[in-house]
């Protein structure tokens, strides 16, 4: 009689070798994932930075119209456009003299800084008003980017 062949049982390890890895398509697909999230994260932080930028522009516009105010009440008139804001750092060489003038100036730092974008603050005086200005991040004046303080 014919008895049935016995079937090899088969090794259970190896089966689940070849079920245990990933395929290169769910790989490619994870990758993907996570490129797509850290792009989105990428352009939060940088508008959040822009933000940050603009924000210490305005704050330290802020402290020169402060500055300016301060001139102005200890010596009758605001800085000509000729002395600019360093006439808030030292006493103007150049122009009216102020009679007045604060020792240590108006500013808390030896010299105007930069604006964020590393370009210098822009001042004009009309005599009883001012106006002061950044370029902003283009770094060019009259344009779009232009902030006023």
């Amino acid at each position: 009689m014919n008895e049935p062949k016995k079937q090899r049982p088969q090794n259970p390890d190896r089966r689940r070798g070849r079920q245990a890895g990933f395929t290169l398509l769910e790989i490619l697909v994870v990758v993907m994932i996570i490129g797509t999230i850290a792009s989105l994260v990428t352009i939060k932080v940088l508008d959040r930075l822009e933000q940050a930028k603009v924000n210490a522009a305005l704050i330290q516009m802020s402290s020169f119209k402060q500055g300016l105010d301060l001139f102005r009440l200890d010596n009758g008139f605001y800085p000509e456009t000729e002395q600019g804001l360093d006439s808030l750092c030292a006493m103007p060489a150049v122009g009216r003299q102020p009679r007045n003038y604060r020792p240590g100036g108006y500013l808390n730092a030896n010299e105007v800084p930069l604006d964020p974008w590393a370009s210098p603050y822009m001042y004009v005086s009309m005599g009883d008003s001012f106006q002061i200005w950044s370029v902003g991040p283009d770094g060019r004046n009259g344009s779009e980017d232009d902030l006023a303080g």
